[in-house]
């Protein structure tokens, strides 16, 4: 079946409808577009697990603070409708800004604890921005599954939460991180980089097979591993921490020691030149 381009709430809300009442199994793949191999993975995966792939495709503005690249976020429509195309994706959202957010929009989906800390530190309006977008494309979608990626690790665990607490009969899949072949991982913001800001972003990899490294050899201490990856990314002028943390994925908190039989994830955020970038890595030390 050719792919079929849905630009409005109430086409998506029949669509869903009519696929839901033939027993369709559908898989969703939120994205903002510029398409990269990462999110292709994503989509690879709902066509395994399901009858009907919908990729969204929508740069939400209420996830983007005042000072953020909203306005020069990459889009590149007719080149992310190839890549869709190629993978046999059954239809695209693309609704307009109007259509998500209309004049009289005034209610916000807001997830506690877990978004206060980290990224939400940084971005404190990021989080409420995503889970709002998130549940109105999951109520126009109605997902069984819904695909996201590792390297937005804590956005994955917001998600996560959002619909255990909020009762979504929705399946989340979180898919692994996928890099180049230097182990730079994939994002639509890599293109902002110049050729020398493009080679200092590759120690944030460096430094995190290093901490993988360090507690698979026993290193259990928290502070210790963060300031040897500290030291590594030092090493590159070009780039400045916004933070280092190990966190378990039990509530996303840092723990001073790390236990087996936990799962944990080593993350990083930090500014390589303009362009901000996260990435992780994620432990687990069997008992």
């Amino acid at each position: 079946m050719p792919i079929e381009i849905v630009t409005t709430v109430s086409q998506m809300h029949k669509i869903s409808s009519s696929l839901k009442r033939a027993g369709k199994k559908i898989g969703f793949v939120p994205t903002m577009g510029f398409l990269h191999q990462g999110h292709l993975s994503l989509i690879r995966k709902s066509k395994e697990f399901c009858d009907v792939t919908v990729v969204s495709v929508f740069v939400n503005p209420s996830q983007f603070a005042p000072n953020e690249d909203f306005a020069a976020y990459p889009r590149d429509f007719e080149r992310d409708k190839e890549l869709l195309i190629s993978e046999g994706v059954d239809f695209v959202f693309i609704p307009s800004e109007r259509e998500i957010y209309p004049h009289s929009f005034q209610t916000y989906v807001t997830v506690e604890e877990i978004t206060s800390k980290l990224e939400g530190e940084f971005r404190p309006t990021h989080f409420r921005g995503v889970t709002t977008v998130v549940t109105i494309l999951f109520n126009c979608v109605k997902p069984d599954y819904a695909f996201f990626g590792q390297k937005d690790a804590q956005q994955a665990e917001v998600i996560k939460q959002m619909v255990s607490d909020l009762k979504f009969d929705i399946k989340v899949i979180v898919c692994p991180i996928v890099r180049e072949p230097d182990g730079l991982a994939l994002s639509s913001r890599n293109i902002y980089f110049s050729p020398e800001e493009r080679k200092s972003a590759l120690v944030l990899y460096k430094a995190l097979k290093y901490a993988e490294k360090m507690i698979e050899g026993l290193e259990r201490d928290s502070r210790t591993v963060i300031d040897i990856m500290k030291c590594i990314i030092s090493e590159e002028k070009n780039v400045k921490i916004d933070y280092i943390k190990i966190v378990n994925a039990e509530g996303f908190r840092e723990d001073e020691f790390i236990e087996q039989g936990n799962i944990y994830y080593i993350l990083i955020a930090a500014r390589i030149g303009k362009t901000r970038l996260i990435d992780n890595s994620k432990i687990f030390l069997k008992p």
